[in-house]
Formats: C-alpha cells, structure tokens, sequence
C-alpha cells in the first residue's frame, strides 16, 4: 500500500507541476485580470549592459539600439565592462562614440558590474539587458508605456529564439516560447516572479543595489518592486532576439538559473509566506519546479512495487522514456521519432540540471556557475 501510496502521489505532484498549473492559471488569468494603463512615454531610459569578453556582439548590440524608434536624446547606454580582456571596450568606443558610456571594470561579476552602471545612470527608467540579444526596434517604445500605471513597477520584454538548425535547438526555442506564455498569464493575473533578464525595464526608485555573487539580478531586483507592492509584467510586443543554442549550452544555464532561485528563496524568505500575496502560484511555479526531478525519482522507486500489471506498464514507460533519450542524438534530422525523442531528451537533461543546481545548498561557489554561452550565430 505504501508503494501505491508514493507512486500516485508523486505521479498526481509531476502532472500538477507540468500540466494542471498552466491549464489552472490559464483559467485565473482569463476570470481576474488585471488590466495595465499604457500611454506613449517620453521618460529618460538609462539602457545598462553589463559584459565580460563580449567583442562578438557587441557592435550589433549599439547598433540595435541605435535603430531604436524611442527618442535618441532621451536613450543613455552605458556599458560596464566586467574585466573584459578581449577587445569589447575599443569596439564600444568605436561603434558607439559619445552616444556609450563605458566604465572599465575589475572582474568582479555581472552584480558589482550593474551595481556601478545603476550608480552612474540618470535615467527615470533603468533598462537591464545582456550584450548579445538584439533588440527590436519598437522594443523600447512598448516597455515604457507600461510605466504609465502607476502600479507597475518592471516589465519584462518577450525573449524570442531565433530558428536553429537542429531539432534540439528547436525545442529550446519552443521551451522558451512556452515559458513567456507562463509568465504573459503571471503578468495578467498579477505579477511574474521576476523578470526576462535579457530585457527588463525598472523605475529609477525601486532599484536596490544587488548582493555580489548574486546569479539572478532579473530576479533579485524585481522581486524587491514586489515586496513594495508594485507589479511585475511582461509584454509580449516588446521583443527582443537572441541566438539558438545547444542542448549543451541550455544545461549549463539550467543549473545556474535554478541555482539561483535557492538563493533567491534565502534573500527573500517570504516568498514562502504570508507576505508573498501571489504564494500559491510562486509554490505551483517556481518552488514546485526545483522539487519536480525528485518527485520524478520517488515514482521512479515506487513503481517497482506496485502490484502487477501496474509495474510492468510503468516500469516499462520509465525505460522506454530512458532509451528514447538515449537513442536521440543518433537519430537523423526527420526520421519519425525525432520529434518526440529530442523533446523526451531535452526535458530529462533540464531535470539533471535541476539536480545539480543543488549544488549550491553545499557550498558550491555561485562564480563557478558562470559559464561562456556558445551560440548558434548565423553566417552572413
């Protein structure tokens, strides 16, 4: 019986997490949402980039700025770079010229870098954003108007993965889109815990000064607007592109980004009470998330003592699933199993990642979780 009991349990906690949240907050989104007021803005955005060895990107990355449709005299760029060893300063200085402010650095990580860009910065509105997205160029415009509600305190830009060449740089692209819809229903409803770091947008008054070592300032600095009572959208017109990337690569920020929300948990404790207004969605979403692969192992062990013909069906599926994954990179691009082989692989590499974010609850340095990310940039 105890067998039965863990083996639903888990099974009923896995369907919860992957399927009958969104179905659920979908269904909240539509019957309590909560409108936005947007008027056109002229506020003056200070556009901040932190950067380490970033010379591939970034003269695309001014220039995407650059081709902006929001007024240029009320747009500030300022560059930080995070003890850059390549050539990223000259080509900034080259490519931006007096419209880029850029501050040289000792390596000291992404947080000391903002902490000093937000020092420098002017602007009513500081703009977060990494140097190798490209922005769109209405992107900027759309995340201002927001800032007319009075209650919105950040909005988040719509991360949008360029076509890959693979299936599994595919399916990467398809995480992402489902995600955005994740948090667009958030955002509806209330807030999104935290932000699209790549491109997010926060009043001058809420920012805080980020802890060093922090991994997820996209979450660090929105969560304290929410802790004030502000609201934490995203806005799917304002968008911005990046790069596919490999199954690999998506691993490695799998484990830093979950990493991060343990320590995101221990800045701010209560978004496990009373004080975190939206708790149930932050259990079902965020918190659910880092508890799912273990649940998955529980099922796993449990389903070997069901009574037969249970253990057989389940087991089985268990080992079909394993074998699926396993087989994927050596299947050719088309052939019929594909597409559900590379998405089987994909999801039982995120869920090892979410095993080894753990690593972090035993002393594991967050510097180490720092990785250069590979992309996919087309030939032109």
């Amino acid at each position: 019986m105890l067998w039965i009991v863990l083996f639903a349990g888990s099974t009923a906690f896995v369907l919860y997490i992957l399927f009958g949240y969104p179905v659920l907050l979908y269904f909240l989104a539509n019957s309590f949402a909560k409108p936005v007021r947007r008027e056109p803005s002229s506020k003056r955005v200070s556009i901040l980039i932190a950067v380490h060895n970033g010379e591939a990107f970034v003269a695309d990355k001014l220039a995407s700025i650059f081709e902006l449709s929001y007024p240029a005299g009320q747009i500030e760029i300022i560059l930080a770079c995070d003890g850059c060893t390549d050539a990223t300063e000259a080509i900034a200085k080259r490519a931006g010229g007096n419209r880029v402010r850029v501050i040289g650095l000792p390596r000291g990580g992404k947080a000391v870098a903002l902490n000093q860009a937000m020092e420098v910065a002017t602007g009513e509105i500081f703009l977060f954003t990494d140097i190798r997205q490209k922005f769109d160029r209405d992107c900027v415009r759309y995340l201002l108007e927001s800032f007319a509600d009075p209650q919105v305190g950040v909005v988040s830009g719509r991360l949008c993965i360029l076509k890959g060449s693979s299936q599994a740089e595919e399916d990467i692209g398809l995480y992402w889109r489902y995600e955005f819809w994740l948090r667009t229903q958030l955002s509806r409803l209330d807030s999104y815990f935290g932000a699209t770091g790549a491109c997010y947008a926060l009043r001058r008054e809420l920012a805080v000064p980020i802890p060093p070592g922090t991994l997820l300032d996209d979450m660090y600095e929105p969560l304290a607007a929410f802790f004030r009572g502000y609201r934490l959208i995203a806005d799917e017109r304002a968008r911005i592109f990046d790069y596919p990337t490999t199954l690999d690569t998506e691993y490695h920020r799998k484990v830093r980004t979950l990493a991060g929300n343990y320590q995101i948990i221990a800045a701010y404790p209560g978004l496990l009470g009373s004080a975190n207004r939206l708790w149930f969605h932050f259990v079902s979403y965020k918190f659910g998330r880092l508890l799912l692969p273990f649940a998955l192992l529980i099922a796993a062990i449990s389903s070997f003592g069901l009574p037969t013909p249970w253990r057989w069906i389940a087991v089985g599926m268990q080992f079909g699933a394993c074998a699926l994954a396993l087989v994927d990179p050596y299947l050719p691009k088309g052939f019929v199993l594909k597409r559900l082989s590379s998405i089987v692989r994909t999801f039982l590499v995120l869920m090892i990642a979410t095993v080894h974010s753990t690593g972090i609850l035993f002393g594991r340095s967050p510097q180490n979780l720092w990785k250069q990310t590979d992309v996919a940039v087309p030939k032109t």
